[in-house]
């Protein structure tokens, strides 16, 4: 486990933008508020509230840094600090996308986890989104439901979205009057700048051509109808905070680096950015390749990481690779140390099914088939306990992980046993050994940076 520093002050300007529900347009209006911030020569550091993999991948197309993930299941409170501290370092202004409805958390009764619980946590004023489709006054009913449903709610201030001009200032003077807050303006419904959605939610970022040019739209229309000046004195007013250290065990870090390939393209995306960070500080040589598109493994590796993404929508081109195949599968046979989530666990199979039937010959070092299945398999938050000593953890060992996926295996492995959260709902997964751990799950590090410590100790113990 990490050890602990001293406790410092903290001072960092800071909104949080939460929304009543899903599809409310947090993501857009994050994106339109970073690229504004940007246009005016500030440096804002993004966040995205829960373990989502998608939307920080839009942040880092904005920001040109990356996003990181504040999740409260998966880190305590100190640890959530922590990061938020570190990864703004040397910037102006931090802003924090939440998740699904500002008061959902893990269970139907609880906040825990929740846009609120982070809000809360950080003590970060919030700007509250509310979708003007299809209700007029009832958007001031629901605000101030919102507003008073926990004291203190930490929301500060509103931002109309989808609202017309024409009825925009009536429902600005209603909204004020009935909850007290701020409304600090609108954004229309913009149809030409929406971003398209696919089965694990938004496409990623990089599939945009014209991302930036519907960013730098969105973000000229914030500033005609919003008061980004107003927006910024409210990510001011943000208390500071007392932050402990939160660093890894200190050990002599390797003569040489560890050079790590990590798979990263179009068909393998999603990555928690703070596990490269983690791993680097730890003494590890990032190498980006790409299945899609090189023919060989880099030169020199002591490991692998195949994260997730979306490999089924270009299983005939990674089938093709066919040199790329056969180094993976070599390098893994040799024993090569590897962790393999979710669409890196997909790759790893003999067989990949697309959506269309299609099948698609893969690494086979896994000797199964990946199907598409009628919907979410296992969807969310569990904790995995090891039953054997492997790759990320002793037996016994518990770490937290977090599954989306509609892909599912016929040969899931039975190295961990996983148990929801809020139903208690258990089940036999992920293939690991001592060089192994390759399933659906992703996890993020710093639940527990031993797991990085044993996996560069694995790559470094590699002889090739």
């Amino acid at each position: 486990m990490p050890a602990k520093g001293p406790v410092q002050d903290f001072t960092l300007p800071r909104i949080c933008i939460g929304a009543d529900s899903s599809g409310s347009g947090k993501t857009t209006l994050t994106c339109a508020m970073l690229t504004a911030l940007k246009n005016r020569g500030l440096k804002p550091a993004a966040f995205k509230c829960g373990p989502d993999y998608i939307d920080p991948l839009f942040h880092r197309e904005v920001t040109d840094a990356h996003s990181s993930n504040l999740d409260l299941y998966f880190f305590n409170e100190e640890t959530v600090q922590y990061l938020l501290r570190e990864n703004s370092r040397y910037k102006d202004l931090a802003v924090i996308e939440g998740v699904m409805g500002y008061y959902d958390g893990l269970r139907g009764g609880a906040t825990d986890a929740s846009t609120y619980d982070l809000a809360r946590v950080t003590k970060t004023p919030v700007i509250l989104i509310a979708n003007c489709g299809g209700a007029s006054l009832t958007i001031a009913a629901r605000i101030r439901g919102l507003l008073q449903f926990r004291n203190p709610s930490f929301i500060r201030a509103v931002i109309l979205n989808e609202a017309s001009e024409r009825f925009y200032g009536e429902l600005k003077t209603a909204v004020e009057a009935e909850t007290g807050l701020t409304v600090l303006g609108y954004l229309p419904r913009m149809k030409d700048c929406a971003i398209e959605s696919r089965h694990l939610g938004l496409v990623t970022a990089a599939e945009i051509k014209d991302l930036g040019d519907k960013m730098r739209r969105l973000a000229e229309q914030l500033e005609k109808t919003a008061d980004v000046p107003g927006i910024i004195r409210l990510a001011q007013s943000a208390p500071p905070l007392e932050v402990r250290d939160i660093r890894p065990q200190k050990e002599a870090k390797p003569e040489r680096p560890i050079r790590i390939g990590v798979a990263r393209d179009r068909s393998f995306c999603f990555y928690y950015e703070d596990n490269f960070t983690l791993l680097r500080k730890m003494g590890a040589e990032l190498v980006f390749f790409s299945p899609l598109e090189d023919t060989r493994l880099p030169e020199g590796l002591k490991g692998l990481y195949l994260g997730g993404g979306y490999p089924e929508l270009y299983g005939e081109t990674l089938s093709k690779n066919t040199s790329m195949l056969r180094d993976v599968r070599r390098a893994l046979v040799s024993g090569m140390p590897c962790i393999a989530e979710c669409g890196g666990f997909m790759y790893l199979h003999r067989i990949l099914v697309d959506r269309k039937g299609n099948e698609h010959v893969m690494a086979d070092f896994i000797p199964g088939i990946c199907r598409m299945q009628a919907g979410l398999v296992r969807f969310g938050y569990a904790a995995y306990t090891a039953k054997s000593d492997t790759l990320l953890c002793a037996a016994g060992e518990t770490i937290r992980g977090h599954e989306f996926h509609y892909w599912d295996s016929d040969c899931p492995g039975d190295s961990f046993r996983a148990v929801k959260p809020l139903s208690g709902g258990e089940w036999s997964c992920i293939r690991a050994n001592e060089n192994l751990c390759a399933g659906f799950p992703h996890f993020h590090f710093y639940t527990n940076p031993d797991m990085a410590k044993r996996f560069l100790a694995r790559c470094e113990a590699y002889g090739g």
